[in-house]
Parts: C-alpha cells; structure tokens; sequence
C-alpha cells in the first residue's frame, strides 16, 4: 500500500493483508485528516475517506479514469505511475525479493521518488541524503551477536 501527495513524497507500506481495518490505520497514521482523499470505487476506502475532509473517487470499472470538476482533477494516476515504477523495477531489475525484504525495496523506491530531480534534487544532494542515512550506523545484513 502507498500514499502519495501530488507533485510530493510518497510513503510505501508493506501490509501483509489488505483489509478495510489494516487500510484505515495507515490512512490516518500518514494522511492528514485535512486532505483530500483520492482513491478508487473500492470498499476499502468508502468509511475511512468520511474521515477526511474530502473524499473523491473515480470509477475504473465504469471505465472513468480522470474526472474534470470545477476546482479540480480526480484521478488515482500518481499513485499508479508510482506502483508502475516499483513493478519494473522488481521484475526488471531485482527479480527475486522474499516478503521478508519488501519493506526494504519499498524504501528504496520511496526514497528514489521523493528525492526525484523534478523536486529540485541533484544527484550531489541525493549522495549527501545517503550519506546523512548511513552515519554512524553499522550496516550488516544480520545483527551481530
């Protein structure tokens, strides 16, 4: 499951089992209860999205994708391009990644998107958050005895 603030970050979640309960808390442990809520028509959002300030939704089994409404756009395209991006990304490039390690393959995706050129990010400023991350930090694959 992923969050993702238009033209901003996103915050990649590994739920073992997708309900509406296991949706709801990472919904309002990471959005904003001030935001709008875009998603689709699934059922998983219908209760929780009251608990925002807005909730819109496209319809993809009625074959609607984006919505033009006065003040705004409706549409789930940024989260799709980002789950686009991760799909690739495993089957292109890592192959074979055990559930044991998705969280961190999800971070790596998240911390690529969020520090993307388009948000001002240079390839020196993306070393340095690296660096930032690793100091003083022991990086082993199992913790020592």
């Amino acid at each position: 499951m992923a969050l993702v603030e238009r033209g901003g970050s996103v915050r990649s979640f590994h739920v073992e089992r997708a309900t509406k309960a296991s949706v709801r808390d990472v919904l309002v442990r990471n959005a904003d209860r001030k935001s709008t809520l875009m998603t689709d028509e699934s059922n998983f959002y219908l209760i929780t999205g009251k608990e925002f300030a807005d909730h819109a939704t496209v319809k993809h089994t009625g074959g609607e994708y984006v919505r033009y409404e006065a003040d705004r756009i409706v549409h789930t395209d940024t989260i799709e391009n980002v789950f686009s991006v991760f799909k690739r990304g495993m089957v292109g490039v890592y192959q074979h990644c055990g559930e044991a390690h998705l969280h961190r393959y999800l971070a790596e995706f998240d911390f690529r998107y969020n520090r993307r050129t388009k948000l001002g990010f240079t390839d020196q400023m993306r070393v340095d958050a690296i660096m930032d991350g690793i100091e003083g930090k022991r990086l082993t694959y199992r913790s020592a005895h």
